[in-house]
């Protein structure tokens, strides 16, 4: 019997990456959301105004006996840039930073490794600035960024920005 465990990773818009992990082998769901701040039951408006410290994330749930947690994170640092603070292309402010909510000191200790496995290996020329959090509260964002991209595939945004991203995760994780 399998257990269904749960991640939290930010990095930039949730739509982009909510299109790729719903793509993961062994991810059973994915949910955009917010996470990280200090506003209560915050809207989509409200976090864009920066103003309330959350973040745009997705929470998944997977198993971790088709996909490990270590894998997880590798799909999250391949498809975007953890060395840009506060910010993942034209997208600019707090709520698109780099994070990763840990939800146990196993998750924790797995991020950090990755994240000093990245820094030693120089593999971007800037320093990783990915923020490593305990979970917080989720709020989940509003229905219709909910599986966004299967919704919305061709919209400018999903066609310029989240489809390079899905080739890219293809490229990388094709199994």
């Amino acid at each position: 019997m399998s257990t269904i465990e749960t991640a939290v990773f930010g990095g930039g818009c949730f739509w982009c990456l909510e299109a790729v992990f719903a793509r993961v082998p062994g991810v059973k769901s994915v949910e955009s959301g917010y996470m990280g701040g200090q506003a209560a039951d915050p809207s989509y408006q409200d976090v864009c105004t920066g103003a309330t410290g959350h973040a745009e994330v997705v929470r998944l749930s997977f198993d971790p006996q088709q996909v490990s947690y270590r894998e997880l994170l590798d799909v999250f640092f391949t498809i975007h840039d953890p060395t840009t603070l506060n910010r993942q292309g034209n997208d600019l402010g707090t709520q698109y930073r780099s994070v990763i909510f840990y939800n146990s000191e196993a998750q924790r200790r797995q991020a950090q490794q990755a994240i000093a496995g990245l820094a030693a290996a120089h593999h971007w020329p800037d320093p990783v600035v990915t923020a490593l959090e305990p979970a917080a509260e989720f709020y989940l964002a509003e229905r219709y960024h909910q599986n966004y991209y299967a919704n919305n595939a061709q919209q400018p945004y999903c066609r310029l920005v989240i489809e390079p991203k899905l080739r890219k995760f293809q490229q990388v994780f094709a199994r």
